[in-house]
């Protein structure tokens, strides 16, 4: 669905209730309050359901942001305030849950006219947040790789490229904006936003006092419920992102390599020295000799759009830990396997020091001619102890129960069965071997983009069932099958 339709029907869906606000429940007290009670709180709704179908995506662009701002205030007067960042990127599910959930009960409050005067700044100072966040999503496309956001003299022309965060996440995986058009969104709902704060008394309210409170208490806690379903105690029941099951992760990324190579160039965008206004030029209309580099610059080049639109999926790659893409020989495997997915192993490494037995051994040196030697090693000399110190990690309790009471032993079971297993993991060998030694389940590891694989799945760690390149299944970790069950459908769909 696209921005322009989906603004339609909610433009369609506050007029009905505005009518029957005024004509039916004879509630108005101010038709442009009445209209943009019921716009807006149905577009924060929408926004916010999207959202709660997948709280863990809105933590993770939230832990994206908090690593941005690290970077941000680190170099200024502010760098008092970085060491919170890390602390909130480890919370950042509470904030994501919320606002969540704050945002559609916002919704809810404006539509019934709840609380009007704590309604109206609420939504004010919501607004002020995502503004901040979206206009810093979109003004980072301008600051180059190498320079910081506050030299402001080396900003050059936009680059998607260059932003910090690629997009706000304003609608989750629904619907994806553009920068720009994210950042102009939340500038246009300051207008609802001042108008709300300033003229709150004219509000309509809906029901008595008893039955809206009630209504918000209600919302509030079934919200509360829906959200911790889709990522506490099982994956969101709706998956809004591309990895799917029935999709061919080989064939989705060869169609959309094919559909990025057949994209043609519309036109160059340049943009004039005089005046700064900006132009396209058509490709089959440039002459150089128009527009001369003294009084035009180059910005970018205009290519149509692929068939096939670019998603993760064309990023999907695999590694073992010596660099060797590995990618295509998993997904070719003729048969069903099973891939396990943990983007991240909480631990925290700690430097310890071992004592090792340094052995020492007594020499002589024969000559054999004058071209030649042999160094006979004769017998112990002496053995010594000496302390090294060692890298290990301490991991967190309730993540390796995980593994020791449920996942090792259902990778094992399948080993025994002559099932393919796999993990892929977002960690280092070294943090990968001493998760293994201490319960991770015994089979091939292999490395891949944290990003990438907390979009296949939402859950930490999880379970993907792969049929010659195909996605067939994915479960949480805490709905993994029990073996009888699943051995007895995987040798049904194997069959």
């Amino acid at each position: 669905m696209s921005l322009p339709i989906l603004l339609l029907i909610i433009l369609a869906l506050a007029a009905g209730l505005t009518y029957l606000v005024a004509f039916v429940w004879k509630k108005k007290n101010d038709w442009v309050m009445t209209f943009l009670q019921n716009y807006v709180g149905i577009l924060f709704i929408i926004s916010g359901i999207v959202k709660a179908v997948d709280p863990l995506g809105t933590a993770y662009k939230m832990e994206d942001y908090f690593r941005a701002f690290e970077s941000l205030f680190e170099p200024t007067w502010f760098s008092f305030i970085t060491p919170i960042f890390p602390f909130f990127s480890e919370i950042s599910i509470v904030f994501s849950l919320l606002m969540i959930i704050f945002e559609i009960v916002l919704g809810i409050m404006l539509i019934l006219g709840a609380f009007p005067k704590f309604t109206s700044w609420g939504f004010l100072l919501l607004i002020l947040v995502f503004l901040v966040l979206t206009g810093y999503t979109y003004l980072t496309g301008y600051v180059p790789m190498d320079s910081s956001f506050w030299a402001f003299s080396e900003w050059a022309a936009f680059d998607p490229n260059n932003m910090k965060v690629t997009d706000c996440g304003c609608f989750g995986d629904f619907i994806k904006f553009a920068p720009f058009t994210s950042f102009m969104k939340d500038v246009f709902l300051m207008i609802p936003g001042l108008y709300f704060v300033i003229f709150y008394g004219k509000m309509h309210r809906l029901s008595s006092k008893t039955i809206r409170t009630s209504v918000v208490i209600v919302s509030t806690f079934l919200l509360t419920i829906y959200c911790f379903q889709n990522y506490y105690w099982n994956l969101p029941h709706i998956d809004f992102r591309p990895f799917n099951p029935g999709v061919n992760i080989l064939e989705r990324q060869e169609a959309e390599a094919e559909a990025e190579a057949n994209v043609k160039l519309i036109s160059w965008k340049l943009k004039s020295k005089k005046d700064g206004r900006t132009v396209d030029v058509l490709d089959e209309n440039f002459d150089i000799a128009n527009y001369p580099v003294a009084d035009w610059e180059y910005l970018e080049n205009v290519f149509s759009e692929p068939a096939i639109p670019h998603t993760k999926i064309s990023d999907f790659a695999i590694e073992d830990f010596e660099g060797n893409d590995v990618t295509r020989e998993l997904l070719e495997y003729k048969g069903m396997s099973l891939m396990i997915i943990a983007y991240k192993m909480p631990g925290k490494a700690k430097t310890v020091n071992i004592t090792i037995q340094d052995t020492a051994y007594r020499t002589d040196t024969v000559f054999i001619d004058e071209t030649a030697s042999m160094v006979l090693i004769q017998n112990i000399d002496k053995i010594e102890e000496k302390e090294i110190q060692k890298t290990d990690y301490v991991w967190d309790e309730n993540y390796l129960d995980r593994y020791i009471n449920k996942i090792s032993p259902f990778v094992e079971a399948a080993s025994n069965a002559n099932i393919k297993t796999f993990m892929v993991v977002g960690a280092t060998e070294a943090q990968t071997i001493d998760f293994m030694k201490d319960g991770g389940p015994a089979t091939n590891y292999y490395t891949a983009d944290d990003i990438l694989l907390k979009t296949i799945v939402r859950s930490n760690p999880g379970l993907v069932l792969i049929s010659n390149g195909t996605i067939i299944d994915k479960w949480h970790w805490k709905k993994f099958p029990e073996f009888d069950d699943f051995s007895r459908n995987f040798k049904f769909r194997n069959n």
